[in-house]
């Protein structure tokens, strides 16, 4: 395993304070991971045209990156929409990711943030994504791991008074909630990727199992957020400091910690089209 030292930006470093730029207007469990996430693009070159696979709204692409994307895809509608509104790429396009409606090797980079694990069915994305990108090209993207559901903080306590079998049912509930369908090594990622096409070029863990129980009980003290998102349209209506200083409390040191993790609860992989 490559560290990936020379592409990693800790929190002090980082040009923006991706944190506020994400709790300020997503739930903080969301914001947390996006604003770490953030950081590590800071140092990765990403050469036009650039393609987004599962854009969503364009909400992290819009903070994260400082230019608009080139393309960016989606297969749902009403995130796509808003996408267009935010700005973020020049071109945004209702598709599926084993059916991108550009020709053979037209993008000089990709990225795919936290989007992977929610596919089925991933080899015929991954080839479809090979078949666009350029020879040499970048191929960004980040997942939850191998660590994720052993270290969830309620199936672990369950564990720990001899109730695994509660455990387990609590780690199916709390995956099928999040709707992953791929919490793998990087073994297993690169044997996806190679199959694909492409070289696993670096990769590094991140987001500690403290920062991952931020994010799940951060699933059910959200909860306002989305009744509020329901309601107004805006996960956050006020998004001032003093309204979010207790958030920021909660979710600072999170954000502060040592980018690489080594039994972090995320990896971050950086691939290359053959």
């Amino acid at each position: 395993m490559t560290l990936g030292n020379q592409h990693v930006v800790e929190a002090a470093e980082a040009k923006k304070d991706h944190l506020w730029l994400q709790i300020s207007s997503l739930p903080y469990f969301r914001g947390l991971l996006r604003a770490v996430e953030a950081r590590f693009y800071e140092n990765i070159d990403l050469p036009a045209p650039t393609l987004d696979l599962g854009c969503g709204d364009g909400h992290f692409a819009t903070l994260a990156f400082d230019r608009p994307l080139e393309v960016g895809i989606d297969p749902w509608a009403a995130p796509i929409r808003e996408a267009v509104k935010r700005g973020g790429y020049r071109e945004v396009i209702r598709a599926s990711g084993d059916d991108i409606p550009f020709e053979d090797a037209h993008f000089a980079s990709a990225v795919s943030n936290s989007v992977l694990e929610h596919i089925p069915n991933l080899d015929p994305v991954l080839k479809e994504m090979a078949r666009v990108l350029e020879p040499g090209a970048p191929f960004i993207f980040c997942v939850p791991n191998h660590n994720f559901l052993p270290k969830l903080s309620i199936s672990t306590f369950f564990d720990r008074v001899h109730l695994r079998f509660l455990g387990n049912l609590y780690r199916a509930f709390f995956n099928r909630i999040a709707r992953h369908h791929h919490c793998n090594n990087p073994d297993t990622w690169r044997s996806r990727l190679e199959e694909a096409g492409f070289d696993l070029v670096d990769y590094w863990h991140y987001f500690s199992p403290h920062a991952e129980h931020v994010l799940e009980w951060g699933h059910y003290f959200g909860l306002p957020s989305l009744v509020s998102r329901r309601l107004f349209g805006k996960w956050i209506i006020a998004p001032y400091r003093w309204n979010l200083f207790l958030t920021g409390l909660i979710t600072r040191s999170s954000y502060a910690e040592p980018s690489i993790q080594p039994d972090g609860t995320y990896t971050f992989y950086i691939a290359r089209r053959k």
